[in-house]
């Protein structure tokens, strides 16, 4: 068909012919068994051409089974291709509001508290009651980066009346305090490079060790079919397991390279003399000899003496051992 249109476009009105041997790939995967078992039946030699419609019908039916399957294959192609574009969109729309030098401070705030609030439902859970235990291995993966040790300890007594909402507030209270300290020293300016730069570097790192991830699920996620399993079902599951798995791990190392990074004020290089003087370099009192001062450019050959003598310089004090320019 695309060799039927290129010669009607360009103006010629001739006919055109197909031919294929019986034992192509295309008939010995897609076509009739049928045919072939005839043409041996008739006993038809192999170099003597058949013009059937029997024939023609069959290779059409064998062509539309092949266009069928690469549509299959393309689509689900596809399919796999919108599952991480999907991801993609999201977060490039991040990383553009950090390159476009966007204040970020509202979401690294947001990271904070999810941050808070995920790790005292992963140390409460649905328990009602609160216990000691409970409460530090809520603050232990803060201790260090907003917290002292000492700080939003509880008594037994005290963990009776509270709940999970409040421990969840009362770390929030003691991050932005801490917080607003370390903004109030660096100064807004560089506390919102600091959050751009941090940002920008962890969504660069995770994002490529995700694309990795992704490509290797992928490749093997055809075997689920062998369970049973709808491939492009699995890798969407596991995909949006993975990218949630991803954004977690970007909050959390946003959160404590903010805390911990230390900011260094741009100063002036100290030069410290590091050589040690010789005798020979020095003077006999341990002093060093002062070089004379040249007098500005030396002056050339022919130029006038810079003595006032009138002469020129290379008649004049060029032939003076006290030359300073020498």
């Amino acid at each position: 068909n695309q060799l039927r249109g290129r010669a009607g476009r360009q103006g010629d009105p001739g006919e055109s012919s197909f031919y294929i041997s019986l034992e192509d790939d295309l008939m010995r995967l897609f076509g009739s068994e049928r045919i072939q078992n005839m043409m041996d039946t008739l006993g038809i030699a192999d170099d003597e051409p058949i013009d059937q419609k029997i024939l023609s019908g069959a290779i059409e039916n064998a062509q539309k089974k092949i266009e069928s399957r690469n549509f299959g294959v393309r689509k689900h192609v596809l399919e796999y291709d919108d599952v991480l574009n999907t991801q993609r969109q999201t977060i490039y729309a991040q990383r553009l509001q950090v390159l476009e030098g966007k204040d970020v401070k509202d979401n690294i705030v947001k990271m904070i508290d999810d941050t808070i609030a995920h790790a005292v439902h992963a140390a409460i859970g649905e328990h009602s009651l609160i216990s000691t235990e409970m409460v530090e291995q809520a603050r232990r993966p803060f201790i260090g980066v907003f917290l002292r040790p000492e700080d939003c300890t509880f008594t037994p007594e005290e963990c009776d009346d509270l709940t999970a909402d409040q421990l969840t507030n009362i770390l929030s209270d003691q991050a932005h305090k801490v917080y607003e300290a370390k903004e109030q020293a660096l100064g807004s300016p560089i506390m919102r490079e600091l959050e751009r730069v941090v940002l920008l570097k962890n969504v660069d790192s995770k994002w490529m060790d995700h694309i990795d991830a992704m490509t290797e699920l992928r490749n093997g996620i055809g075997l689920r079919a062998y369970g049973q399993y709808d491939p492009v079902v699995e890798y969407k599951r596991e995909g949006f397991d993975m990218f949630d798995a991803m954004i977690d791990s970007i909050r959390e190392d946003t959160v404590r390279m903010i805390f911990l990074a230390q900011v260094r004020t741009r100063e002036e290089p100290k030069r410290e003399q590091v050589a040690k003087e010789t005798g020979a370099a020095g003077a006999a009192d341990g002093s060093v000899k002062a070089e004379p001062k040249r007098a500005g450019k030396k002056p050339g050959p022919n130029d006038p003496c810079p003595c006032g003598s009138g002469k020129k310089y290379k008649k004049c004090c060029y032939l003076k051992p006290d030359d300073p320019y020498k």
